[in-house]
C-alpha cells in the first residue's frame, strides 16, 4: 500500500456520533467523492464505516478505531480489541496512537507493539505520533510508517500545528527516520498539502478541510465575525 500512495492525497472520511454526517452510508459516499476527486486512499474510523467504504470504493484503507477508556487518554486503536476488529474487517494499514502515553491497562507502546507483531506478522502498521522522539521510537519498534497525526494534541505539544514555523516539525521528522512519513494534522489548504510533499512527506492525509463541512463553515464564520467585531 505504501508504494501505491506515494506522493498522493489520502482523505480521512470520519464523522463521530455527535456530528451531522455520522453514518456509514454517508461515509461511503464521502469516500466515493474523495476517490473521484483524486484521493489515492481513505482513512476511516470504525468497523461499520470501513466495511461500507470497502464495499463501495476500491481504494486502500488506513483503518482506526476511536474508543475512549477511563484509565488512559489514548483513544486511537488503543487496545488489542480494536486491533482485532480492524484485522477482521481487513484494512491495508492499521494506524494507532504511538505517543509515549500509557495505554489502557497501563501498557506501554513497546509491549503492545511487540505483541501485535507476533500476533499479526503480515499486517502493516502506521504510528500516529506527536514528537520527533516518538517517530524515532516507532521506527525502532517496527512500524512501517510514521504520521504527524498527534502533533498538537498531546500535553507536550498542545496547540502546535504541523505547519508552524514553515513545517519545521515535519522537516525534523523526515530527517530523523528512514521509514515513510505521512503528513497529517491541520493541513487545511491545497497549498499546504503540496508543500508537505515538497518537504519530504511520503503522502498527505487531509480530513476536516475536505470531509467535515461543519468545521469548514466554522472557519468561514469566524473569519467573517472578526470583520464585524473589528478584530
Amino acid at each position: 500500500m505504501l508504494a501505491e500512495i506515494k506522493g498522493g492525497l489520502v482523505v480521512s472520511c470520519q464523522a463521530l456520533e455527535d456530528e451531522p454526517l455520522h453514518g456509514s452510508d454517508i461515509m461511503k459516499r464521502m469516500a466515493d467523492a474523495a476517490k473521484r476527486g483524486g484521493a489515492v486512499a481513505i482513512r476511516a474510523n470504525g468497523v461499520d464505516d470501513i466495511r461500507a467504504i470497502k464495499d463501495f470504493v476500491d481504494l486502500p484503507i488506513i483503518g482506526i478505531i476511536k474508543r475512549e477508556y477511563e484509565d488512559s487518554t489514548v483513544y486511537i486503536t488503543s487496545t488489542l480489541k480494536e486491533v482485532k476488529e480492524l484485522v477482521e474487517v481487513g484494512v491495508d494499514l492499521i494506524a494507532l496512537d504511538a505517543t509515549d502515553r500509557l495505554r489502557p491497562g497501563g501498557i506501554n507502546l513497546a509491549i503492545f507493539m511487540n505483541q501485535l507483531k507476533i500476533m499479526y506478522p503480515l499486517q502493516k502498521w502506521m504510528a500516529d505520533c506527536a514528537t520527533v522522539e516518538e517517530c524515532i521510537m516507532a521506527e525502532q519498534l517496527g512500524f512501517d510508517c510514521v504520521g504527524t497525526t498527534m502533533h498538537g494534541y498531546t500535553e507536550d505539544t498542545l496547540g502546535k500545528k504541523l505547519y508552524s514555523n514553515e513545517f519545521e516539525f515535519l522537516k525534523d521528522v523526515v530527517k530523523a527516520v528512514n521509514v515513510p512519513v505521512i503528513a497529517e494534522g491541520n493541513v487545511i489548504t491545497p497549498e499546504m498539502a503540496a508543500q508537505v510533499l515538497r518537504y519530504g512527506a511520503h503522502a498527505v492525509v487531509v480530513g476536516g478541510a475536505i470531509t467535515r463541512p461543519q468545521q469548514i463553515t466554522e472557519r468561514y464564520f469566524n473569519e467573517i465575525r472578526s470583520i464585524h467585531s473589528g478584530v
